[in-house]
């Protein structure tokens, strides 16, 4: 017999044995989890780099609105400005007393006891917010009731025609928000009765202010004065 003959024979013997068999069959079970494992690997490997790449997108995206929107000082104070490029600045805070005085004045400018037309913040995002009316109550130093903004600002209470309460009647809802109606007036071209919010004290810069829309009478200012009053 030659060499080829007695090498075939053998393969074909050990091929018939059990234990080859099983080994073969081991080796085969292996390869495939090896493969298997490389390929699982690969593809969270891909998928880490997709959710990081997709974290970093959504931060740049982030920081671009808020670039957009506008920039911080340094000092935690964002220098957010209306539409017109006027400067937005953050509601009054503290208790530090307020001077309450009505003095409405013919002088085109705004006054105590005046509503007039401005871009007011949104209350959670000083870079959002509409053209609105609202009652001018006072003027203070920039500093007695915040940190931003220099000069003389007004303190001035944010109007709505929706209604939140009855007619020459204070109320706080369910939000904590107190209102005041204060009726009609020429500021509202649909004679439509308003309220003012009591609670939240608005500071715009003067050179922000859009244009007058009216003048509450006294009776009406006092009425609101004192419901301003009473929650400092």
């Amino acid at each position: 017999m030659s060499l080829v003959s007695r090498l075939t024979a053998a393969l074909r013997s050990a091929a018939r044995s059990p234990a080859v068999r099983r080994s073969a069959r081991d080796l085969a079970r292996a390869a495939v989890r090896s493969a298997t494992d490389q390929r699982g690997d690969s593809r969270r490997a891909a998928d880490g780099r997709s959710r990081a790449d997709s974290r970093a997108d959504g931060r740049r995206q982030a920081d671009g609105r808020a670039d957009a929107r506008g920039r911080s000082d340094g000092q935690g104070r964002s220098e957010a400005t209306t539409p017109e490029g006027g400067s937005v600045l953050a509601d009054r805070r503290g208790n530090a007393p307020l001077a309450l005085e009505y003095a409405p004045r013919a002088d085109d400018r705004p006054d105590p006891g005046e509503i007039v037309w401005a871009w007011v913040h949104y209350e959670e995002d000083l870079h959002q917010g509409k053209d609105r009316p609202v009652l001018v109550i006072a003027e203070e130093d920039a500093a007695t009731g915040g940190e931003d903004g220099e000069g003389t600002v007004l303190v001035a209470l944010m109007l709505t025609s929706r209604d939140r309460t009855e007619p020459g009647a204070t109320r706080t809802d369910e939000h904590g928000a107190t209102w005041v109606d204060i009726g009609s007036g020429d500021w509202d071209s649909q004679g439509r009765d308003s309220e003012v919010r009591a609670d939240r004290l608005l500071r715009l810069d003067p050179a922000t202010v859009r244009r007058e829309g009216g003048r509450l009478d006294r009776a009406r200012y006092d009425r609101v004065a004192a419901a301003v009053t009473a929650l400092l």
